[in-house]
């Protein structure tokens, strides 16, 4: 009789801090990242925002010591990520969705990926198993869709079990389930207390999915915050049959409100407080929630303006080493 051993369940490693302190990076006279300064904290999924040119790709690229800065400094844990000692089971990161070998299966992928790091077959198919591919593992990867290549690309930054995860433009290619699924995926890597730093332009995706959120423009900082303070309280908005002597109600009650759209907003988040007064007044309350602001919104407000990365002309070195990035950050 043969008994049969059995690994010990995986225990979570809990995530570093990433530092960014005015860094800057430069191609020649252009200026792709400018003295730009975040925290991302462990236990939370941050978003880093940006319209197209804004410098985000050239951010990430320093930060995993892709490019080198021009000046400051960006570390996780504390440390710059060449000076990291197993890199690959720190920070785990997928910049792009094609950078697989398209004659390798994606299993095959995985396992010299896993070599490299130690990382035996049975995490292979574990990931395999987590990403939600494991009956494609053995197709090419050329032959993969972009879905499919997003998943892989997911499964290889987990392969190490990193405490850091940082993926640019994570549901490109997803469907409404897989964008689903990885906002659940996500979540758990959060709680688990690992460090999630996603880049994105799905606004609206990134608004059910992060806690935090740095937006930035012209390679520069404008706005850090939990989307709970970036959401703020705008007060409330109310549709009744006639605003006008709600409006009036409320006066009477020392609350202000103006129209909006053929519904009021009031300048008090009381939902209750309104409530009573539309009752004593004899009204019908069609409509009542706290107004918040929209990410968009907030979005739009802040980047608005002319962009000055966006078209500029790269430098030679900056078609070399990083693609023409500085067009397309």
């Amino acid at each position: 009789m043969t008994t049969q051993t059995t690994s010990p369940p995986r225990t979570p490693r809990e995530g570093a801090r990433i530092e960014v302190r005015d860094l800057t990076k430069r191609f020649g006279s252009f200026t792709a990242v400018d003295h730009l300064s975040f925290t991302v904290e462990p236990g939370r999924i941050t978003g880093f925002l940006g319209p197209n040119g804004a410098g985000k790709t050239t951010t990430l690229r320093m930060l995993l010591g892709l490019i080198a800065p021009s000046s400051g400094t960006a570390t996780i844990g504390g440390q710059v990520y060449r000076d990291i000692p197993s890199p690959m089971s720190t920070v785990g990161s997928a910049l792009e969705a094609t950078n697989f070998h398209p004659g390798r299966t994606g299993r095959d992928h995985l396992r010299v990926l896993g070599d490299t790091m130690g990382v035996g077959s049975a995490r292979v198919d574990e990931m395999l198993e987590l990403v939600g591919i494991p009956a494609a593992a053995r197709k090419r990867a050329g032959g993969y869709s972009m879905g499919m290549r997003q998943r892989l690309g997911l499964a290889a930054a987990m392969l190490g079990d990193p405490q850091v995860l940082i993926l640019d433009e994570p549901a490109n290619g997803l469907d409404p389930e897989g964008i689903r699924w990885l906002r659940g995926f996500l979540r758990h890597l959060s709680g688990q207390g690992k460090t999630v730093l996603i880049s994105s332009h799905m606004l609206q995706e990134v608004e059910q999915t992060v806690d935090d959120v740095v937006i930035i423009t012209n390679g520069q900082l404008v706005k850090q915050g939990t989307m709970a303070d970036l959401h703020g309280s705008g007060g409330a908005i109310v549709r009744t049959s006639d605003a006008d002597a709600l409006a009036g109600a409320l006066r009477v009650a020392d609350v202000t409100s103006t129209p909006a759209d053929g519904a009021l907003r009031v300048e008090t988040s009381d939902l209750r407080l309104i409530g009573d007064v539309a009752l004593r007044a004899g009204l019908p309350v069609y409509e009542l929630r706290t107004a918040t602001t929209d990410l968009e919104d907030v979005f739009f407000q802040l980047t608005e303006g002319t962009n000055r990365n966006l078209g500029k002309a790269a430098s030679p070195e900056q078609d070399a080493v990083t693609g023409q990035e500085g067009a397309n950050a």
